[in-house]
C-alpha cells in the first residue's frame, strides 16, 4: 500500500463531492404521487400511527437502521482535544465505515461542548431519532460518565468504541494467542501500558473473559498505578496493585502478556521476549488490532433485534465469535484481497482480517443471540439461517469491490 501523504488526503476528502458520506432518497420520487405520498399529505399517516404507539417508528422510518456518531472532539484519534468541527472527518470516516462494512446508516453529530453533564442532555434529547449511538473521541474520564448515564437513560444501544472496540477485538486476540502458547487465562500476568479509556475497557474485559484482577498492572504516565499513589480516579483504582513495584521496567519482568494503550516508546527492546506473538493497530503488521473487526457488526446485530443496550454478554460474544472465526479455513476471496497464498491459524493469524466476508454473519449474529439470551432484545429472531444469509447479502458487493481494488 503506497504512503499517504498530506495531499493524497486532503484531495480525498475535497475532490468532487465533499465529504465522505450523503443521504439518499430510499422510496419513489419521480411522479407527483410519489411526492405527495414522501411528504405531504401522506406524511400525516405515520406520523399519527408513531404518535399512537412509537414503537412503528421502526416501521415508517429510518430509526432501526440508523446510528447516530456523536463527538465532542475532545480525543481525536492520535490529534488529541482539536475540537468537535475538526473531528468531524473522522466520524464521517466512520459513518463510511458503519455502511460498507454493515449497512449501517450514521448521522455524524459533533457536539461542541466540554461538559460532560451538558453533553449527556444533548445526547439524550435528540436519542428518539436513532436506534443506536456510537459515541468517539470524548476523552477520559470524562466518556465513562458519559457513557454510563446516557445507558441509563436511554433505552437503545449506547456504545463508546473507543473503549470497547479495542476491548473486544485485542480480547478475541488474547483468547487465541493464549490457545496457541497453552497458558490459562486465569493465570496469566497483565501489564497494561496507558491507563485512558481503552486501557481502563479492555481491563474490565479482560477480567470478564477470566484474567484476574491481582494479575494486572497498570502503568500511567507517572508509573505504575499501585496502593502508594494518592492521585488516582476512581477509573484507575479499580486496577491498583498491592505490588511493591513503581516502573514499568519492573512491571513487565515476567509478565506474560503486555498491553500497550499509551504514548509511544514507553517499552524498550530490552523489555520484550524474544519468542512473542505480536498484534498491533497498524495494517503493515500481522494480527491488526482494528476496531473495524467489531463496531460495525455489533451494532448492526444489536440493531436487527432492537437491542435496548449493548450490554457485557453482547461484547463477550463478539470477542469471541472472532476468536472462532480465526480457526476456520480462509476463503480464497480474502487471500486474494490480501495477496498472499495462505493464513492459517497461528501466531501470525490470530484475528480475522477486516476484508472476511464472514465477519458479518459471524459476528453480528454472536451479538444478537446474546441480546436475546440476556432479555435485552425486542424482536428475537426466529430463523437464524434466513439472518445470516440476508446479513450476507446487505454488504457483500460492498466487500468484494474493496477486495479488488487491493485497498
Amino acid at each position: 500500500m503506497p504512503k499517504v501523504t498530506k495531499d493524497d488526503a486532503l484531495l480525498y476528502h475535497s475532490r468532487g463531492r465533499h465529504g465522505k458520506v450523503e443521504v439518499i432518497p430510499t422510496k419513489p420520487y419521480g411522479t407527483q404521487f410519489d411526492l405527495s405520498l414522501a411528504y405531504t399529505p401522506g406524511v400525516a399517516y405515520p406520523c399519527l400511527e408513531i404518535e399512537k404507539n412509537p414503537d412503528d417508528a421502526y416501521n415508517y422510518t429510518a430509526k432501526g437502521n440508523l446510528v447516530a456518531v456523536i463527538s465532542n472532539g475532545t480525543a481525536v484519534l492520535g490529534l488529541g482535544d482539536i475540537g468537535a468541527l475538526a473531528g468531524k472527518p473522522v466520524m464521517e470516516g466512520k459513518g463510511l465505515l458503519f455502511k460498507v462494512f454493515a449497512d449501517v446508516d450514521v448521522f455524524d453529530i459533533e457536539v461542541n461542548e466540554k461538559d460532560p453533564e451538558k453533553l449527556i442532555e444533548v445526547c439524550a434529547k435528540i436519542a428518539c431519532t436513532f436506534g443506536g449511538i456510537n459515541l468517539e473521541d470524548i476523552k477520559a474520564p470524562e466518556c465513562f460518565e458519559v457513557e454510563t448515564k446516557l445507558k441509563a437513560m436511554l433505552d437503545i444501544p449506547v456504545f463508546h468504541d473507543d473503549q470497547h472496540g479495542t476491548a473486544i477485538i485485542s480480547g478475541a486476540g488474547l483468547l487465541n494467542a493464549l490457545e496457541i502458547t497453552g497458558k490459562k487465562i486465569d493465570e496469566i500476568k497483565l501489564v497494561v501500558c496507558g491507563a485512558g479509556a481503552a486501557a481502563i475497557s479492555c481491563s474490565r474485559l479482560y477480567t470478564s473473559l477470566g484474567v484476574k484482577k491481582e494479575n494486572i498492572v497498570m502503568v500511567d504516565s507517572k508509573g505504575v498505578v499501585n496502593t502508594k499513589r494518592k492521585d488516582l480516579n476512581k477509573y484507575k483504582l479499580e486496577f491498583v496493585t498491592t505490588r511493591n513495584i513503581d516502573t514499568l521496567a519492573e512491571a513487565v519482568k515476567g509478565a506474560d502478556f503486555f498491553l500497550g494503550l499509551s504514548v509511544a516508546n514507553m517499552l524498550t527492546k530490552e523489555m520484550l521476549a524474544s519468542d512473542l506473538i505480536f498484534a498491533t493497530g497498524r495494517s503493515d503488521y500481522p494480527n491488526q488490532i482494528n476496531n473495524v473487526l467489531g463496531f460495525p457488526y455489533i451494532f448492526r446485530g444489536a440493531l436487527d433485534v432492537r437491542a435496548s443496550t449493548i450490554n457485557e454478554e453482547m461484547k463477550l460474544a463478539a470477542s469471541r465469535a472472532l476468536a472462532s472465526l480465526a480457526k476456520e479455513p480462509v476463503p480464497a476471496a480474502v487471500l486474494k484481497a490480501y495477496n498472499v497464498d495462505k493464513m492459517t491459524f497461528g501466531k501470525e493469524y490470530i484475528i480475522p482480517k477486516p476484508l472476511d466476508p464472514r465477519l458479518i454473519s459471524t459476528v453480528a449474529s454472536a451479538v444478537a443471540e446474546a441480546a436475546i439470551s440476556t432479555g435485552v432484545a425486542k424482536f428475537p429472531i426466529k430463523d437464524w439461517d434466513a439472518y445470516r444469509k440476508s446479513l450476507d447479502r446487505r454488504t457483500g458487493e460492498h466487500i468484494k469491490r474493496i477486495g479488488e481494488l487491493n485497498i
